[in-house]
């Protein structure tokens, strides 16, 4: 900390002096860290998160406890608050109680803190632009205020918007879900009027001061900038997602901690030195903010966490974000420089600094006089609390030190020991268990995350796919069933079950879980597939289309590339563990070809022709775009055999002709002796000449038999005798040359 000097011999606009000021005030430090941490946190990954941990006790947590220190340390202030100090306080510790209880809470509550952050942040900025600007002797008039006040407004405001486009990525985020084009245009909007209002509100101070003199505010605003506008910019220009924890956590948080500790220090001496009888002990100050930061942040989570039995992770999640709201709204109400002791005291005025407190005779109050009093015995609790905070504060970053080592086994066995009730170190625990060999230990572990923290789905998967590798498969659906009821809406649970009720034999139950999946999310993808071949299966043709005819749809707007794990006989497949959700990649063509066929033929069962025709002149259409012949010509003779059946002969010969024409260019002898032969039995079935439909069934056996280990089917065989008998001495010449006959039979018309 730099050297508290005399409030005389600061000089305006200066509260520390220039270098401390512009460096941590104003942020001027802003880039180079922000880059530093960009830059590094990649390869470095655990050493941030470690140094980040560490700093949040020097930085972080007291922030927090100097708002604590300024509301509650005088009774003036105590009962002025008193909305905030005690009935706010109130609310968040009930809040803080009934989350423990009902975990489905804290994204709603994490969203608030997520989003409120940057706010805070923005009206921080603010105000010590606006004491700046003051220290230097402007006087704003009303508009020129407003003007400014917009400016960091909407400077939010585009970040805000950031954060609500589109579906949510992080599991603790609630997304508004704001469409992109509809978010992009009114960022244009909004970047606009920042320019607009900027040059309208520095203009009206520049005449005032002249820009020397407003360097503190200036550097401010362009800190502004770089914590909001500019990666704003970049997301809107390059497509990159804003993370909303970046406002909240890391260098940014604690460049914010800084600048707030740098001028609520400044504000504490300056009423120590303003009070009579009062000297200013800066050391004993931050050792309060500190300690008392450590007791807001450290005590609660291990202590709910042992008492609720509950995820340590998540409760320090709660705790975070409620800790954090609480400052936000008691930081919104006790910091304005409207209030005439504040500004006295923030912008070195001269006005009269009056101690108006009236101490009240509460048992608070009493109690806080006491413990802050002189008496041996005060004294005494006050060294022991500190030390005892201190050591669990050490204890606390041990402990996190620990569980980063997710690849040492060793370190995590004692972070698990330190604290038991951690899913995030159960759940590395039982990789690193496993690997070792050690699966009785692993499952202990998967089953104790899954006990803390039982919303969670990670240790519910990966101990779902151990007993399902293990075979122990009704082990696997009981622990689906209990899983559901406290997640009866978590869709990718739902699938699960679906396949192992599948695998045990339920049939309609499987089927009426994976609907349930996709009722609850619509964005299953894989399901509509899973669905369709189920029922495909069971010969329910005309709903198995319809699913088909889903899934279809859903992957058309899906990327057209190759997913690692995603292949049609997944349809089928009864023993899967795991589908991917929403983010499915549209199959291969030749995956999505066959679909179509599965698709028509089902359309073809449930006597649906016409949707039937449909998919199978679909099929040959991809086929054809994607170069893929021997699934065209499939496509064709199976739209062939519909088209026949229907009595439309003309396009029945169109589309066995061109399949055949597609089966020589590509030289497949096996497909086109399969094809030779339908085309064969259809013209007998038209009543076309024996002699042509002889001809072709001739063709499929030579082909057959080309093949290595090719045999020609009984069918065939069958058939081609009783056409032989039926064109009589004609069968020797088209055995003998059935070039001409076969030339006759392509070129056949209606």
């Amino acid at each position: 900390m730099a050297k508290f000097r005399q409030d005389r011999s600061v000089a305006a606009p200066w509260v520390y002096g220039p270098a401390l000021d512009l460096i941590v005030g104003c942020g001027a430090w802003s880039a180079p860290l922000l880059a530093l941490a960009y830059f590094s946190m990649a390869s470095s990954t655990r050493a941030w998160s470690i140094a980040f941990y560490a700093l949040a006790l020097l930085f972080n947590y007291p922030h927090y406890m100097a708002t604590i220190y300024r509301a509650y340390h005088r009774s003036e202030d105590f009962h002025k608050y008193r909305i905030f100090t005690v009935h706010l306080t109130a609310l968040m510790v009930a809040t803080l109680l009934l989350s423990h209880y009902w975990y489905r809470m804290l994204p709603w509550i994490f969203t608030i803190y997520l989003t409120w952050s940057p706010w805070h942040y923005s009206g921080q900025n603010y105000g010590l632009f606006m004491m700046f600007a003051r220290r230097a002797g402007a006087d704003p008039g009303k508009a020129e205020r407003r003007a400014l006040y917009g400016v960091f407004i909407v400077s939010y405001l585009i970040l805000f918007l950031g954060f609500h486009t589109g579906p949510s990525t992080d599991a603790l985020f609630i997304s508004l879900g704001i469409p992109a084009m509809v978010s992009r245009w009114e960022q244009i909007v909004l970047f606009v009027l920042f320019i607009v209002l900027t040059v309208f509100g520095f203009s009206g101070l520049s005449r005032a001061t002249g820009w020397r003199k407003l360097t503190p505010a200036v550097t401010l605003f362009s800190s502004q900038c770089l914590w909001f506008l500019v990666p704003a910019a970049i997301s809107l220009i390059k497509g990159l997602d804003i993370p909303q924890s970046r406002y909240s956590s890391g260098v940014m948080a604690v460049m914010h901690s800084a600048q707030y500790l740098w001028i609520t220090s400044y504000y504490a001496r300056r009423e120590a030195t303003a009070e009579k009888g009062r000297d200013w002990r800066p050391f004993a100050y931050f050792a309060v903010l500190v300690i008392g930061g450590i007791a807001l942040f450290v005590p609660g989570p291990w202590l709910a966490s042992r008492i609720f039995h509950r995820d340590f992770t998540s409760s320090f999640l709660i705790f975070t974000a409620l800790v954090n709201i609480h400052h936000f709204i008691l930081d919104g109400a006790i910091w304005k420089l409207r209030d005439g002791r504040i500004a006295a005291l923030l912008l070195n005025s001269r006005e009269r600094m009056a101690d108006a407190a009236a101490e009240a005779g509460t048992g608070l109050a009493a109690a806080w006089r006491w413990m802050t009093g002189s008496t041996p015995r005060a004294h005494s609790l006050r060294v022991s609390a500190a030390v005892l905070l201190l050591v669990w504060g050490t204890l606390d970053q041990a402990r996190h030190y620990l569980a980063l080592h997710s690849d040492d086994l060793n370190d995590l066995q004692h972070a698990a020991a330190l604290d038991s009730f951690d899913s995030g170190v159960q759940l590395r625990l039982a990789e690193n268990e496993m690997a070792a060999g050690q699966a009785h230990e692993a499952e202990a572990s998967w089953r104790k995350a899954m006990q803390v923290n039982p919303v969670d789905p990670a240790p519910r998967s990966e101990l779902l796919r151990f007993l399902i590798d293990q075979n122990r498969f009704d082990e696997a659906l009981a622990l689906t069933e209990t899983s559901l009821k406290s997640s009866p809406r978590d869709p990718n649970l739902l699938v699960d079950h679906g396949f192992l009720l599948l695998r045990v034999g339920h049939l309609a139950e499987g089927v009426a879980s994976w609907e349930k999946a996709i009722a609850v999310d619509p964005q299953q993808i894989p399901v509509y597939l899973y669905l369709a071949g189920e029922l495909d299966h069971e010969g329910k043709s005309a709903a198995a289309a319809a699913y088909y005819k889903a899934f279809l749809e859903k992957i058309s707007h899906a990327p057209a590339e190759k997913p690692a794990d995603q292949t049609v006989d997944q349809a089928t497949d009864k023993t899967a563990d795991k589908t991917e959700k929403s983010k499915v990649k549209r199959p291969a063509p030749d995956q999505l070809i066959a679909i179509v066929l599965r698709m028509a033929d089902c359309q073809q069962r449930a006597s649906q022709t016409a949707q039937a025709v449909k998919s199978y002149e679909l099929a040959q259409t991809l086929a054809s775009r994607t170069k893929l012949p021997r699934l065209e010509s499939v496509a064709a003779v199976d739209e062939a055999s519909l088209q026949a059946k229907a009595g439309r002969l003309g396009q029945a010969l169109t589309l066995y002709q061109r399949a055949l024409l597609l089966d020589g260019a590509t030289a497949d002898r096996e497909a086109g002796a399969e094809d030779w032969f339908s085309y064969g039995r259809f013209l007998d079935d038209a009543g076309f000449p024996a002699r042509l439909a002889y001809a072709c069934l001739v063709k499929s056996e030579g082909l057959m038999q080309s093949v290595p280990g090719g045999k020609p089917p009984a069918t065939l065989l069958s058939e081609k005798a009783r056409l032989e008998k039926k064109i009589a001495n004609q069968a020797v010449a088209v055995r003998q040359d059935p070039t001409r006959a076969l030339e006759e039979a392509l070129a056949l018309r209606e």
